[in-house]
C-alpha cells in the first residue's frame, strides 16, 4: 500500500483540510503541529482535539511534531517535519499551493544546484529577511516569481529543499478558496484564519468545518490568555538573550517596548522590522513564554492517534524506530512537555495533555 504523508496545523481542521486528505493515497499519515504552531501562537484548539478531527475525517496515523519543529520559519520547519515523515515510511508528501507547479523538477533542480543556491543565499545583503533571501534564491535559479501573499506556496518550496536528501516524492494540491488569511464568510472554503476570527458564529463554523462539533466544544485559545504570562517573562527574565533567538537587538526592542503596549499584537508591531518580520516575532514571543533554549530534538516519534490501518502501520515500525504512546511512562522532549504545561495555563478547562495521556484509537463514527 502506498504511505502518503502531509504535514499541518489543522488549526482548526476545516474543509479544505478534507479536500486535501481526500487527495492522498493509500495509508494517511499527518505530522502536525503541538500545542503551539508555527507562525508563533497558541494552538486555537489542543493538539489531542485537533488528532481526533484529522482521524476522523481519514488521518490514519497522527504524529507529533516537537515544539522546536513546530514553532520555527519555513525552512527549519519543513526540515524537521519531513524528517519525522521519512522516519515514518511515508513515500509522497502532500501539500496545498495556492500554485500548483511541478515541484518534483524544482526538487531536481534544488538537488543539482543546492550549493550554489545556499551560497547565493549567503551573499544577500543582511538588510533582508529570511524569506526576502529564499525568493530571491528561487527567482535567480529557478526564474519563479512571487506576487502576493502566497504562503504555502514558499512553504512547499522549503518542502522541496526538505526532501532533496530522501526518498520522498511531492504531491501539490490546488489550495481551495479564499486566501490564505481571508476573513471572507461568503466563500465555498474558508480559511482557518477565518475559522478562528467568527468562533462565534456556530453556523458559518458547521458550513466550513465538518468537525463543527468538536471544535466547539473544546477550549478555544488565543494570544490573549497569555499576555500576563508573557509580559511577566519579559520584564523578570535575568537575561533574553539566553532564549532560543533572542539576540542583543531583539532583547532590547522587547524591553524598550513592553512598558507602552497592551497587547501581544501591540507588542509584535512595536517590535517588527524590515528584518524582523511579525512572524519572526511572534516566534521569538513564543520562545519567551516558554523559556524556550536550543536543545537537541527527539530521537523518538510520539503517536497522538491512528486507526487499524494505523496501529498495523505502528506495528512495522515499532521494530526500526523508538516510538513514545504515553508520556510518564517513558520520557519525551523535555521543551514540548514544558510547553504543553504552560499552554495548559490558558484556561482551567483544558485537559492534562501528557501523562497519563494515550493514543487515541479511532475505529469510526
Amino acid at each position: 500500500m502506498k504511505i502518503s504523508g502531509v504535514i499541518a496545523e489543522f488549526n482548526p481542521f476545516h474543509n479544505g483540510h478534507r479536500y486535501l486528505l481526500d487527495q492522498m493515497e493509500g495509508l494517511k499519515i499527518v505530522a502536525m503541529s503541538g500545542n503551539f504552531v508555527q507562525r508563533g501562537e497558541p494552538a486555537f484548539v489542543d493538539k489531542w482535539v485537533r488528532a481526533q478531527m484529522a482521524l476522523s475525517q481519514g488521518a490514519d496515523l497522527v504524529l507529533e511534531l516537537p515544539f522546536l519543529v513546530s514553532v520555527q520559519a519555513a525552512d527549519f520547519f519543513a526540515t524537521g517535519a519531513v524528517a519525522i515523515l521519512a522516519r515514518a515510511g511515508v513515500e509522497e508528501l502532500v501539500f496545498g499551493s495556492e500554485e500548483v507547479h511541478d515541484y518534483n523538477q524544482l526538487l531536481e533542480v534544488y538537488r543539482s544546484q543546492a550549493e550554489k543556491m545556499s551560497r547565493y543565499m549567503d551573499q544577500l545583503p543582511s538588510f533582508l529577511s529570511y524569506p526576502q533571501k529564499s525568493q530571491a534564491t528561487w527567482e535567480k535559479f529557478v526564474g519563479l516569481t512571487f506576487s502576493g501573499q502566497k504562503p504555502n506556496h514558499i512553504l512547499g518550496l522549503a518542502y522541496t529543499k526538505a526532501v532533496a536528501d530522501t526518498n520522498l516524492t511531492l504531491k501539490a494540491v490546488q489550495r481551495q478558496g479564499a486566501g490564505f488569511h481571508s476573513l471572507d464568510k461568503n466563500q465555498s472554503y474558508a480559511s482557518a484564519t477565518a475559522l478562528r476570527h467568527h468562533r462565534g458564529d456556530l453556523e458559518f463554523i458547521k458550513r466550513h468545518s465538518p468537525v463543527a462539533n468538536l471544535l466547539t466544544q473544546a477550549p478555544q485559545q488565543d494570544w490573549s490568555l497569555y499576555w500576563p504570562l508573557l509580559r511577566y517573562q519579559i520584564l523578570s527574565y535575568p537575561n533574553l538573550q539566553e532564549i532560543y533567538q533572542v539576540n542583543e537587538e531583539l532583547a532590547q526592542r522587547l524591553l524598550q517596548a513592553i512598558d507602552r503596549v497592551n497587547s501581544v499584537e501591540e507588542l509584535v508591531a512595536a517590535v517588527a522590522t524590515k528584518r524582523f518580520t511579525k512572524a519572526r516575532v511572534r516566534r521569538v514571543l513564543t520562545y519567551i513564554l516558554v523559556g524556550a533554549k536550543e536543545t537537541s530534538l527527539p530521537e523518538s516519534l510520539h503517536v497522538l492517534g491512528f486507526s487499524e490501518r494505523g496501529r498495523q502501520h505502528l506495528a512495522l515500525l515499532k521494530k526500526q524506530i523508538k516510538l513514545v504512546t504515553r508520556i510518564g511512562a517513558e520520557p519525551w522532549d523535555v521543551l514540548t512537555q514544558k510547553a504543553d504545561k504552560i499552554y495548559s495555563l490558558g484556561q482551567e478547562s483544558i485537559e492534562e495533555q501528557n501523562f497519563g495521556r494515550i493514543p487515541i484509537q479511532w475505529g469510526g463514527e
